[in-house]
């Protein structure tokens, strides 16, 4: 006798849906189940766009097309931007700002009054009429957030919701971090399920390790998992996944095929779907405690510059031995994963273009890319070498998926006034127990602050404290538990950095001189322009009766206190170009009131030291310095476009704007370094500058 079923309609995340009372419930979530609207599916596209913008595109009928802009409102885009998993829209953009679509314009004279869940609900002249052309095509722009647990999977059919995906550890791995293997578990109807192992392929591994931060998959014992299976009460999702590898999420791969649910029958023959995940070498798994050292990739041929958090940056290429960026043209989600993966990260998140995160300095070594998805690294995929002309205002930029190692559990601010600043306060081992402790300030400067500011996930670190006494933190956690804070800045945790270790040495005690740190979403990019350094570099014997006003600022070596004014003093000149490639101003701290005026050169300091010049022999000994002082911190001169707002005349307000660079030219005073005392041979000139950046810039 065959069993009777009975279908109720039910709301399934805003969409129509229909229940239907198997053993074992599922859910199919589609725009129109229930009415006459025919099922699409939505994309953003177009050119120099964001994630969350672009012109709209509609599949329907086996082909995707556009909509034209007549009658378009911003009640419609918000209608686009839900569907999307937007929380909301922001605004419509008409006459095919994000460039002209291709193929049919399915949609013309769309009306919506903004609570319809699809845009196929909305009044129109119907699929496929419209007297348009793409010269109108409709963008929308939506609101950054997204719809909380809005993940979904879909084919050209129907569109299947789940709340979240999970990697199940089991007991033995469930302490390690990060969790690499386990069980896959997707979240439907508030229920926890499996999925059937019979159709899963290694693809669908590499998506699923690739969004949860893993640059690849890697084999496993099915054994044990097998024996977990047979004791566990089964509940299988009612569908497969089918993956090609080159998706960034598992919300990018088709829905497969419907799975009949049979109880613990559903999957006969098979089992629970396990994936089991290859960590970058960054993330090598460990017990909880965390990490001893970091890890430094050795002559990489591609890197990641000017991003706030891990694994996110500006895109940057070594050719014949310069580093240079990349052209956003042609910039997508695949080229972006490529990169993502080749540096030990997951797949991307988002493949940023216009430089989101910050213009790069030097050549443009690669324009128009093109990846297959599955290159080792960017410098194998296609590029035209022939394409002449990207700016750095194009330059290429990506956010990296990476994996959950709960490093925000061992570190927190404390007192602050709001979220991103206060008192660092750290987890440590403390006989045998885990204490909140303070940090030893000794020593503590700008790189332990950007630590810090990136393990929190707060960005770039704008002040580093030496004493926070006006930050009164957690009382529990006054006692000093680290000290001796030395970090390079590569560091993803501030227990990599090299410090005391259990032996804590603070003389001043932690209380008022604990470290403290102030943190910003954005920050200037201070750069070197190394090639002026090259080119305008010689050598100058000078009397030191022309030298009274730099020896008064000490721009001189020691040995100039004891010599004669008829001597000469030999000095390496060189001109300085500094730009700032960030997304903030670069300003000095100090206000106007507290700039020391210096009578002998007629000008104001607005910072005591703006940039240091350091001689190095070949095995990295100091044997000369030299200083600059900002005594006249401008823009000399801006990208196209871009406006000076910083000029020192008339003690004007000091600072560099972004996408302007100051200039020191070699003729200045203190603008070399004084090497009288320097044997003749081979040294390495580093500078550093501001407190943002240190670069070799040759020998």
């Amino acid at each position: 006798m065959k069993k009777q079923l009975s279908a109720t309609v039910v709301d399934c995340y805003g969409l129509l849906s229909i229940y239907l009372p198997l053993d074992h419930s599922f859910f199919i979530c589609c725009a129109s189940c229930y009415s006459s609207a025919p099922v699409i599916q939505l994309r953003l596209a177009g050119e120099k766009r964001k994630h969350y913008e672009g012109r709209v595109e509609v599949f329907y009928n086996g082909e995707w097309g556009t909509v034209c802009d007549d009658d378009f409102s911003i009640y419609a885009a918000q209608v686009v931007c839900r569907e999307l998993g937007f929380i909301d829209a922001v605004s419509w953009v008409p006459s095919a700002k994000f460039g002209k679509g291709e193929g049919r314009i399915w949609l013309d004279n769309v009306h919506c009054s903004g609570g319809e869940k699809s845009l196929a609900q909305c009044e129109s002249n119907g699929f496929g009429v419209s007297d348009c052309k793409h010269s109108e095509d409709v963008g929308v722009v939506c609101n950054q957030k997204r719809i909380p647990g809005f993940k979904f999977i879909r084919n050209q059919a129907v569109t299947m919701q789940v709340e979240d995906v999970r990697i199940r550890a089991t007991y033995s791995h469930r302490k390690r971090v990060p969790i690499t293997e386990g069980f896959l578990e997707v979240k439907d109807g508030g229920k926890w399920r499996q999925i059937c192992n019979k159709e899963w392929t290694e693809m669908n591994s590499r998506v699923t390790c690739g969004m949860y931060g893993f640059p690849g998959e890697k084999p496993f014992n099915p054994r044990p998992y097998k024996l977990l299976a047979k004791r566990r009460k089964k509940n299988y999702w009612g569908f497969s996944v089918n993956c090609t590898g080159n998706e960034a999420d598992l919300s990018d791969c088709k829905l497969g095929r419907e799975i009949q649910l049979k109880g613990n029958d559903t999957c006969s023959k098979g089992m629970p779907v396990v994936v089991s995940c290859l960590p970058g070498r960054a993330f090598a798994p460990s017990v909880s405690i965390g990490f001893s050292k970091a890890y430094r990739v050795e002559q990489p041929l591609v890197r990641l510059r000017g991003g706030a958090m891990i694994g996110e940056g500006r895109v940057e290429v070594l050719k014949n031995g310069e580093w240079g960026t990349v052209c956003d043209d042609n910039w997508n989600i695949r080229a972006a994963t490529v990169v993502c993966r080749e540096l030990g990260f997951g797949s991307a998140k988002e493949a940023l273009t216009g430089a989101r995160l910050g213009q790069g300095i030097g050549p443009v070594h690669m324009n128009e890319v093109e990846c297959s998805g599955f290159e080792k690294s960017l410098t194998e995929c296609y590029f035209n070498r022939d394409s002449l002309g990207c700016s750095h205002e194009e330059d290429a930029a990506v956010r990296c998926n990476v994996p959950a190692m709960g490093f925000r559990n061992r570190l927190r601010l404390g007192g602050g006034r709001n979220p991103y600043e206060g008192r660092v306060e750290v987890l440590a081992e403390r006989n045998g127990s885990l204490v909140w402790g303070a940090v030893c300030s000794d020593s503590w400067g700008t790189m332990e602050a950007m630590v810090v500011c990136r393990q929190l996930g707060l960005g770039f670190a704008s002040h580093a404290f030496q004493e926070t006494w006006y930050w009164q933190g957690d009382s529990s956690a006054d006692s000093v538990v680290m000290s001796g804070v030395r970090c390079s800045g590569t560091e993803l945790t501030l227990d990599q950095c090299l410090h005391h270790g259990k032996h804590v040495d603070c003389p001043r005690g932690g209380g008022r001189f604990a470290a403290g740190v102030s943190c910003t979403q954005t920050a200037p990019d201070l750069v070197l322009n190394a090639q002026v350094v090259e080119q305008t570099t010689y050598l100058e014997d000078r009397p030191m009766y022309a030298l009274q006003c730099a020896h008064e600022e000490h721009c001189l070596a020691t040995s100039a206190n004891k010599a004669d004014s008829s001597s000469y003093r030999r000095l390496l000149r060189f001109s300085s170009q500094i730009h700032n490639n960030g997304q903030s101003d670069f300003r000095p701290r100090a206000a106007h009131h507290s700039w020391i005026w210096h009578e002998c050169h007629r000008h104001y300091h607005s910072m005591e030291v703006f940039t240091h010049y350091d001689l190095l022999s070949l095995n990295g000994t100091k044997v000369a310095e030299g200083h600059k002082a900002s005594f006249c911190l401008e823009d000399t001169q801006c990208d196209e476009g871009i406006q000076k707002r910083y000029e020192c005349a008339n003690f004007g307000a000091q600072g560099i704007t972004v996408g302007c660079w100051d200039t020191y030219r070699h003729d200045i005073d203190c603008q070399w370094i004084d090497i009288t005392d320097v044997k003749p041979g081979d040294y390495i000139l580093q500078v550093s500058y501001g407190i943002y950046d240190v670069l070799s810039v040759g020998s």
